[in-house]
Order: structure tokens, then C-alpha cells, then sequence
């Protein structure tokens, strides 16, 4: 029975978040500050005992590490965001992180640039390294905003035009599978565990 109850809890929050797709209304809202309220509470203890326990208390007050002080008044900086007169103290750790952020960037251009760049300098050897070479060109030259897209050279950008919009066109379709998946799931759970597992418990 409990389990029956739960689902019909789950399916009335779904059905709450479904009706958006008609208006905004005050069961979606309800729902939606559930949902965040909920969320905050269960990532606040979490964060504490995954983040706060394992990295600051233990290692400064049992393990005795005390240049973790340091980080540690750097994050605790974070929490004058929330205070006009003081907030500006909150600014020092973000610059800080920034600049792990900058110290990365090389990391990145080697992973994301360098990788790809290496990739396309292959011997063209079958029509699929010739299209990969062609998207390449034309999308770069794309790119080069110094010369007007007339001409020749506007119809070769033309072509990294299309290039871009198969790639941008497959991303979203991606997503778009991915968000019907979802409401598949949504829809079979409505279906299967509420409405034909009630059916058969109060038939049985």
C-alpha cells in the first residue's frame, strides 16, 4: 500500500510539472519550490559531510594541517556575497578560482585544439578524411572576418556554413532524443507503476 501511495505522490508532483506546458499556474509553482526546497536540504547536509568534514575539519583540527586555514578563510569568503557593505570580500576567492581557471587553459588548448588540429593534418586517403578537411577549411575561413564573404571566397564559406549547421543541427536533435527519452520514462511510469499496479493491487 505504501508503495502505491508514494507513486501516486510522484505522479501527482509529475503531473504538476506537466501542466506548464498549458500555462503557468500555482501547481507548477508549488511544485517547483518543492522541488528546489527539497534539493537545498539534502545538498546542504551533503556538502557538509562530503565537502566540509573530510577537507577542513579533519585535516585542520584532528590531523593539525594548519596552512588548510588559508583555503579554508578564502571559502569561508564566499558567504559575504549576501552582504551589500561586505560583499566585496567575496571577491577574492573568485578571483583566486579564476585563476586556477586561467592555469588550465593550457591543459585545455592541448585537449580541445591542439588534439583536433593533429587529427586533421592526415594524409587524404578516402572520401571521409576529404569531407573532415573541407569542413575544416571552410569553417576556419568562416572565421576570418578580416575579407568580406563575397565571391569565390563567400561561396567556399558557405560551405563551412552548412558544415556548422549539420553539426549544430546534430547536437540539437541529441538533445531533443534525450528530452523524449525522458518524458518516455515519465509517461511509462504513469502508465505501468501507477495507474496498471493500482488497478491490479485494488483488483486482486
Amino acid at each position: 500500500m505504501f508503495e502505491i501511495f508514494s507513486n501516486w505522490v510522484a505522479a501527482f508532483f509529475t503531473l504538476c510539472i506537466f501542466s506548464f506546458l498549458y500555462k503557468d499556474n500555482p501547481f507548477y509553482r508549488f511544485a517547483e519550490h518543492l522541488f528546489v526546497g527539497v534539493s537545498m536540504g539534502y545538498a546542504i547536509p551533503l556538502s557538509w559531510n562530503a565537502a566540509m568534514i573530510p577537507n577542513v575539519y579533519r585535516p585542520i583540527f584532528l590531523q593539525h594541517r594548519f596552512e588548510l586555514i588559508i583555503p579554508a578563510c578564502l571559502g569561508i569568503l564566499y558567504i559575504f556575497t549576501f552582504n551589500r557593505k561586505l560583499n566585496w570580500l567575496s571577491k577574492f576567492p573568485i578571483a583566486f578560482g579564476m585563476g586556477m581557471v586561467g592555469m588550465g587553459v593550457p591543459m585545455s588548448m592541448h585537449a580541445g585544439v591542439l588534439v583536433q588540429m593533429r587529427g586533421a593534418m592526415i594524409p587524404i586517403q578516402d572520401i571521409n578524411t576529404f569531407l573532415v578537411w573541407v569542413g575544416t577549411v571552410t569553417i576556419l575561413l568562416y572565421f576570418f572576418f578580416s575579407k568580406a564573404h563575397t565571391g569565390l571566397y563567400g561561396k567556399v564559406v558557405k560551405v563551412g556554413i552548412w558544415y556548422m549547421m549539420l553539426g549544430f543541427g546534430a547536437s540539437f536533435g541529441y538533445t531533443v532524443m534525450a528530452r523524449i527519452s525522458l518524458l518516455i520514462g515519465r509517461i511509462q511510469f504513469l502508465v505501468i507503476d501507477v495507474l496498471q499496479n493500482t488497478i491490479r493491487y485494488f483488483g486482486s
